[in-house]
């Protein structure tokens, strides 16, 4: 099966089976913030088909924006958990091994940066799936780390699910 047919099949389930959209949505969104493991999930994709599905089929908008920016949040916040508690072993970690040099960088980064670093790493595709890793492994404060987080999170969703939803049911009312 190819990542196409993949995000093709669960946007076609979430249109059939509208029950399931909020706990799809959900751990789509948990799994695109989630270390690594976003690098793997084509998420980002299948959220903007079911922002898609949103507008032409009158799904409501908010469930799922909501369970979007939870999913994201806690996503995040797991790895920073993981990078903050274990960034001795994650140093020695693929793929983290094999470039020693990015954790010092990202102390670098979180130094100069802070909580913006964080907050745009959301909407930056590869590091997305890094960036609370990172910051967690670098002990970055959990505060500011946290209030980039969930104030990206919240964005993150409806820039993710807003255009699909938002334009189709203009263009829908529009045609109409």
């Amino acid at each position: 099966m190819t990542v196409q047919d993949f995000a093709h099949q669960t946007i076609e389930f979430i249109r059939l089976n509208q029950g399931w959209a909020i706990p799809i949505v959900f751990l789509l969104a948990f799994g695109e913030s989630l270390a690594l493991f976003a690098l793997l999930l084509p998420a980002t994709f299948i959220l903007w088909g079911v922002g898609a599905v949103i507008g032409a089929s009158g799904l409501a908008f908010w469930p799922l924006y909501f369970a979007a920016a939870l999913g994201a949040a806690l996503g995040d916040w797991v790895s920073y958990w993981l990078g903050y508690h274990y960034h001795d072993q994650i140093a020695r970690m693929w793929p983290l091994s094999r470039y020693p040099a990015l954790l010092p960088r990202g102390r670098a980064f979180f130094d100069k940066w802070g909580w913006p670093g964080v907050f745009l790493g959301r909407f930056i595709g590869p590091l997305r799936a890094v960036v609370p890793l990172t910051a967690g492994a670098c002990q970055m404060p959990m505060i500011p780390f946290q209030i980039a987080n969930w104030t990206s999170a919240f964005l993150w969703a409806g820039v993710t699910l807003g255009p699909g939803a938002l334009g189709l049911t203009f263009l829908k009312d529009w045609v109409s």
